[in-house]
């Protein structure tokens, strides 16, 4: 064997053509850079705003979780065409000032983390005749406001019925951070944000410290969503659901007074497991004559001594597996005539297992939510603003252009291994730019027609 650096124009990223594509389709990317001010001068700039959003949001779909990842990225061609630098040469050659890279490096990038969001475009202390030029500022109301706006807009017309689905989890942080809380029941230090989700939908994702309650301040994040929805579909029912933690009296009682449903469910005790002591003798006899776990369905009102504020449903299931008695209880506003109770535990609660703790986990591990390691609270919440306008765009791709292909409902992980890192190589010619995807690539009959859907949508 005999090797040398010498291919030329060679990329492992030539799927970010399909982003390319559902960016124009849809122009998520560019709605989401709309969410930012930029007070730098433009003449004094080499990366405009919507170039260094887009090379942030096609870096975490093609799987670069760091900043530092674009010192290398910058030089990657292919990610130079998807941003729309189409004489990559010229750019390159215009960009001495930037070593010769087409693209951002960690340094420009980390413009966008460096502005607390209430910077008003006030000039320097030291010298006002001389305003600042190096301030890029999000508006956090804009990007929740959009989130909500892409989930609806995904809809061609009002649906009757919507499910909110409501979870907590833990984002582990890094070192000495803002907002930095042991949290007991995960046993490490970490932060502990809030997600919203319809079915694949993400309506909202709040980074929020570890030392309060997993339902504190989900009326207040879950209002302006609802108050969204609700101007714009003025008809549909929401349903909010949540596990134990958010059961509480403060989100029951506004779900009551605004006119939505719910179901939570309910952290067992003693007057919990008496009220169902018939029932679960009775699963355990079922069990002793079929050794398979048994299930049986109960109902009651109840209400707290001390917290509630009125007797609600409580769905019962009183369950004997092989290692013994497992009950489980959930709270509803739902009457046994809109939904029995065995329907509503098994087919409406039990639910939330796919949604929202998938959909979580791919955000998690698939596009780095995680990656909160900067020093501030704002700028970690920034970061997940980046990983979710991601998740929304890839989540976008799977619902339109993968629908009815065996990734259909692939994960993002799965998507990016199988559709965007591509081996590719590429040459560019006076009028045009060759990309030439390695031929051994086994997913050329997909890629393919994901690039005619996305084309077709463009067209119209």
């Amino acid at each position: 064997m005999v090797w040398r650096f010498d291919g030329g124009d060679i990329t492992s990223d030539g799927g970010v053509l399909v982003l390319k594509k559902l960016e124009a389709r849809t122009g998520i990317v560019r709605r989401f850079a709309a969410c930012f001010t930029d007070y730098r001068k433009a003449d004094q700039i080499e990366h405009p705003l919507l170039d260094l959003v887009m090379q942030r949001v096609f870096g975490l779909a093609l799987g670069y979780e760091d900043l530092n990842d674009h010192d290398d990225l910058r030089r990657d061609p292919m990610l130079a065409v998807a941003l729309g630098k189409d004489d990559v040469k010229g750019e390159q050659r215009r960009r001495a000032q930037d070593r010769g890279k087409a693209l951002a490096g960690k340094s420009t990038l980390n413009r966008l983390e460096l502005t607390a969001p209430d910077y008003g475009g006030s000039p320097r202390q030291k010298d006002s005749d001389k305003p600042e030029t190096k301030k890029i500022v999000v508006d956090p109301e804009s990007i929740d406001a959009l989130l909500v706006d892409l989930f609806m807009e995904a809809h061609e017309q009002a649906p009757e019925r919507i499910i909110l689905d409501l979870d907590a989890t833990d984002d582990i942080v890094y070192g000495q951070q803002e907002g930095r809380f042991y949290h007991g029941y995960y046993h490490d230090y970490c932060y502990l944000p809030l997600y919203v989700f319809c079915g694949e939908h993400l309506l909202c994702a709040r980074l929020r410290m570890s030392n309060i309650d997993a339902s504190a301040d989900s009326v207040e994040e879950l209002e302006p969503v609802v108050a969204r929805i609700r101007q714009r579909w003025p008809a549909v029912k929401i349903l909010l659901r949540g596990d134990g933690g958010f059961c509480r009296e403060k989100l029951m009682a506004w779900c009551e007074r605004a006119g939505m449903d719910y179901i939570f469910g309910l952290a067992q005790n003693a007057r919990l497991k008496k009220q169902i002591e018939p029932e679960m003798a009775q699963a355990e006899k079922q069990f002793e004559q079929t050794k398979t776990s048994a299930r049986v369905f109960t109902e009651f009102l109840y209400a707290t001594q001390d917290t509630w504020s009125r007797q609600r449903r409580v769905i019962a299931k009183a369950e004997h597996i092989a290692k013994g008695a497992n009950p489980r209880f959930v709270v509803t506003s739902l009457s046994a005539q809109q939904m029995a109770a065995q329907e509503l535990y098994e087919k409406e609660y039990c639910a939330r297992g796919e949604c929202p703790e998938n959909r979580i986990k791919e955000q998690q591990l698939d596009l780095f939510a995680d990656r909160t390691s900067t020093g501030k609270m704002w700028s970690n919440q920034l970061r997940l603003y980046f990983s979710s306008i991601t998740y929304v765009l890839l989540q976008t791709l799977r619902r339109t252009a993968l629908a009815g292909t065996e990734l259909a409902k692939a994960q993002c992980g799965t998507i990016r291994l199988k559709l965007l890192k591509i081996g590719a190589q590429i040459r560019v010619t006076v009028r045009k730019i060759w990309i030439s995807l390695a031929e051994g690539y086994p997913h050329a009959a997909l890629f393919a027609r994901v690039l005619a859907a996305l084309e077709t949508g463009c067209a119209t």
